[in-house]
């Protein structure tokens, strides 16, 4: 399992991921979530995954090894859309999972998987897609200007008290903080290091990207100063008059 969330905002884009994909007893599994696509002043993309490792790896190595072949064809790195993008992203989803599903589930192995899907190819703006386990998608609009896929439902109460369209990058950024900080606490399997990278609208570079790990000062002061936070306000609410 894992946890990635990805935001649309007026004045650009924030991606988060965590890192785990087995969490056991014995055993703590660890894969980045995050590939980014850049080329800079003409194209910045990031694709998040969640589900089944080797569906999500296979179908972004599958659009690699097509565009190393042939680079006239159609590929992450010359389509003049984020829409055009987010359909090759759900075309090599169902081809992989065409070629190794039958097999996969004769071992009852879940072949569900996902992708968050967002950047800016110069003469659009920024974009952010939720591409499905079987490859349609749907584009984050004004109502909801994020996406959350793998094990959101823990952390999905601040996003939708907090985050609007005209938030800020900041804003975005400590809200999804605090959102996998809530996950951390409720669920073993999602935990650090956390992969965090914000695209400035129009910039068409990356210009911030960090991996932030369980030990990391300005992690750890949000967690404490939102765990303080709470327990302030909760024991300033009024008394019920029993």
């Amino acid at each position: 399992m894992t946890y990635c969330i990805g935001m649309g905002l007026d004045e650009g884009l924030v991606f988060v991921s965590d890192s785990r994909t087995n969490a056991g007893i014995d055993k703590i599994a660890r894969f980045e979530k995050m590939r980014v696509f850049e080329n800079p002043g003409e194209r910045v993309m990031v694709a998040l995954s969640a589900g089944n490792l080797s569906v999500t790896q296979n179908a972004l190595n599958l659009l690699d090894l097509r565009a190393r072949k042939d680079p006239q064809a159609a590929s992450l790195w010359n389509v003049g859309s984020m829409f055009e993008a987010a359909r090759l992203l759900g075309d090599a989803m169902r081809e992989v999972r065409e070629y190794d599903e039958k097999y996969l589930r004769e071992q009852n192995i879940d072949v569900s998987a996902s992708f968050i899907l967002g950047g800016q190819i110069a003469g659009e703006t920024p974009r952010l897609f939720l591409v499905y386990s079987e490859g349609n998608f749907i584009e984050a609009l004004n109502d909801t200007p994020y996406f959350q896929i793998g094990e959101i439902k823990y952390g999905k109460p601040i996003l939708d008290r907090m985050i609007q369209r005209g938030s800020s990058l900041e804003a975005g950024v400590k809200c999804a903080l605090i959102s996998f900080d809530a996950t951390i606490r409720s669920n073993l399997s999602v935990g650090a290091p956390i992969d965090l990278l914000i695209y400035r609208a129009d910039s068409l570079r990356v210009e911030t990207r960090e991996r932030l790990m369980e030990d990391d000062p300005y992690l750890a002061r949000i967690n404490r100063e939102w765990d303080e936070g709470l327990h302030r306000v909760f024991d300033s609410l009024p008394a019920h008059d029993w």
